[in-house]
């Protein structure tokens, strides 16, 4: 201990006279915290992969023959048939099996952001396939939901009934009314969040599959074109989803989002005109916020506009530069906010662990989207040579001056190490990581017995009686996913019933597949330079080393 000589454990200067003992001892010692710290570190290629499988336990329709979470079977076969649309497919958004079309929609653009940003990381992982695969999964069923130039179906499923119902998918006997939205029924949020996904998947898809790109590419210019054209709230021609996905932000943000996901899909220079010309009336330019969701978008727009202010800034009209340099200063608020560097009570609350804490309902799924934006911001910093006033790949904050690119990534990373495990409850959020995690999720199909091991139909009460109340974990693990999490105060209860820390969504691990993928890089280089290190200190402690005389 400090202060206590009799204690305190030193390594002495070597010597020829103490090589042997201290300092090999001491070189011992070193390899080992070396090597210890390396051990204790979070596995992100493995948080990584499970984030990935996580989408497949929440695929609605006829699964496919390589579907890897087998306690999961076909569902919702018959959607759209009522209606005459083909609606089978897409994903349930959390624990019930209600298909909302914005959260789903949002989940689609933040996977393909996560791709295109670090498609290196996620390949050099292994898990560029299965990355495809989730975003096709979304962007099949959007291009079956958009059966006309003005017609989108946006939702399939009535939350009211299927809230009283605790089944499995399988087993469903809940409304499956479908919701569509049209010229007399507009929809400008869902159509312009859809036309961001398919525009964003559109340059994933653009060398595997350029057809497929290209397809995606004319769903999303014309669900852009509708949801401008035909301006309305979603949720006042879909009323139903007003308890569940109501729109406060309104469309402003996502007519502006999918603007600009067009312009990087396109190259056309009418949607970054539009992203210009509307900055102020839309709030882009004047809408400084600390919390980026599925609902609220200004802070992924303002991020996205830095990102091509840094990387494009002596290609750009000087009338596109000087609005797009406003469009940065609010990514720049949004990113102090975040590191508690902004002017008084523009800061985001932390809990005493030091988690981001927005709200109490599910606030992981704040945390996801902030920890994806401080990465990708702290990026475009490194590579994009300034931001705003900082200049030189430094930003500058109210309080604390200059922020160097690492600093804002460091902070990130603390953020992706709470959810995994790295916090006071010492409990992992993304299920089936670590030693501890959450076994009670709030999740109709894994809290129920398998319908592959038992095909006895489940009823709704009897699901609630049976499965819903039992005192156990859930039957089937939810691999990947990440639960609400704890509360301002750092606690969690691992409760089926605590829906508001227990449930997951999609939307809370869309946007860490690409941060785990560049972690794990970063991680892999790391090991790699101690490695480096442990092999010169070896090779110094060998040529120090008394030599053995052969004279007699």
């Amino acid at each position: 201990m400090e202060g206590d000589e009799g204690t305190t454990s030193r390594c002495p200067s070597p010597s020829f006279a103490a090589l042997p003992f201290s300092f090999f001892f001491c070189i011992s010692i070193i390899n080992f915290f070396l090597v210890s710290a390396a051990e204790a570190a979070a596995d992100y290629g493995d948080a990584l992969s499970k984030s990935l499988l996580y989408f497949e336990a929440q695929r609605s329709g006829h699964l496919p023959y390589n579907q890897r979470v087998a306690w999961r079977g076909h569902s919702g076969l018959t959607d759209g048939l009522e209606q005459g649309a083909d609606l089978v497919g897409g994903y349930y958004d959390a624990g019930d099996h209600v298909k909302f079309g914005l959260p789903m929609a949002f989940t689609v653009t933040m996977l393909s952001w996560s791709v295109l940003e670090y498609q290196e990381q996620v390949t050099a992982a292994g898990e560029f396939g299965h990355a495809l695969e989730a975003i096709k999964w979304g962007t099949d069923y959007f291009i079956k939901a958009h059966t006309a130039p003005n017609v989108f179906w946006v939702q399939v499923g009535d939350g009211g009934t299927d809230h009283y119902c605790w089944q499995r998918p399988e087993d469903m006997t809940t409304s499956r009314q479908a919701y569509k939205i049209d010229a007399e029924h507009p929809g400008s949020e869902v159509a312009a969040e859809t036309a961001a996904a398919m525009a964003a998947a559109s340059l994933v898809f653009r060398s595997s599959d350029p057809y497929y790109s290209l397809l995606l590419l004319q769903h999303a210019e014309q669900l852009f074109e509708f949801g401008d054209k035909y301006r309305g709230k979603y949720d006042g021609s879909v009323r139903v989803v007003k308890s569940y996905y109501p729109s406060v932000s309104g469309y402003y943000d996502e007519l502006l989002w999918a603007a600009l996901w067009l312009h990087r899909a396109t190259g056309d220079v009418k949607y970054l005109d539009y992203a210009v010309d509307n900055a102020e009336a839309f709030g882009g330019t004047t809408w400084a916020v600390s919390e980026f969701s599925w609902d609220i978008k200004y802070a992924g727009v303002q991020v996205l506009a830095s990102k091509l202010l840094l990387e494009r800034r002596d290609a750009l009209e000087e009338r596109h530069r000087k609005i797009l340099e406003v469009y940065n200063s609010k990514a720049e608020h949004y990113v102090c906010s975040c590191l508690n560097k902004s002017d008084g009570g523009a800061n985001v609350r932390r809990t005493p662990g030091g988690l981001l804490f927005v709200r109490q309902w599910n606030n992981l799924q704040y945390v996801a989207g902030a920890t994806f934006l401080l990465t990708a911001f702290s990026d475009y910093l490194s590579g994009g040579g300034g931001g705003g006033g900082g200049g030189g790949g430094v930003l500058r904050c109210p309080q604390g001056g200059a922020v160097e690119p690492g600093e804002v990534l460091a902070f990130a990373k603390s953020q992706a190490d709470y959810i995994l495990g790295a916090n006071p409850m010492g409990v992992s959020y993304l299920v089936g990581f670590g030693d501890k995690y959450p076994g009670r999720v709030h999740h109709r199909a894994a809290s129920t017995v398998a319908y592959k091991e038992d095909k006895a139909f489940i009823g709704c009460a009897q699901g609630f009686d049976v499965w819903f109340g039992r005192q156990k974990d859930n039957p089937n693990m939810l691999v990947g996913a990440i639960v609400g999490g704890p509360d301002a105060k750092d606690e969690f209860r691992d409760r089926r019933s605590n829906y508001m820390q227990t449930e997951a969504c999609t939307y809370n691990t869309a946007p860490v597949v690409g941060v785990f993928a560049k972690f794990r890089q970063l991680q892999q280089k790391q090991q790699k330079q101690q490695q480096q290190k442990q092999q010169k200190q070896q090779h110094l402690l060998q040529g120090l080393q008394p030599q053995t005389s052969s004279y007699k």
